[in-house]
């Protein structure tokens, strides 16, 4: 147990690589601040965005995760997101390129549904008003 306790904080291959080169792009961003050099200025910026642009390719290639917890055998870093090729429900970066799913991958529930509170498919009476 970690602690945080036993939760999915999304450890991914995909986080990992971005966040290892955002952390450089900011540290050469950090030495151009005292060193008034508008060209390292300019190289850190540009790492950041090969940050940003790399995290969303290995999400996109399926090491990344999707939004919402995930089952508790993929938690782990080097498991493989293979429902990443038809896009995930509400994802930003799937939707940018063009993956849109028809539906929930299968193995997976919708964001906010759990076993102890099942998804209601038939309309519920309102006891206020009469029949």
């Amino acid at each position: 147990m970690s602690a945080h306790g036993h939760v999915d904080l999304g450890h991914t291959v995909a986080g990992w690589t971005g966040t290892a080169i955002a952390l450089t792009g900011l540290g050469v961003l950090g030495v151009a601040v005292p060193a008034v050099s508008v060209t390292l200025a300019v190289v850190g910026g540009g790492i950041l965005v090969v940050a940003g642009l790399t995290t969303w390719g290995l999400h996109l290639a399926g090491w990344g995760k999707p939004s919402g917890p995930r089952p508790e055998a993929e938690w782990s870093w080097r498991v493989r997101d293979h429902a990443a090729r038809q896009g995930h429900p509400d994802c930003l970066g799937c939707r940018l390129a063009g993956r849109r799913p028809a539906a929930v991958p299968s193995g997976r529930e919708p964001v906010g549904a759990s076993p102890s509170s099942p998804v209601r498919t038939e309309p519920v009476a309102n006891p206020a008003t009469p029949a």
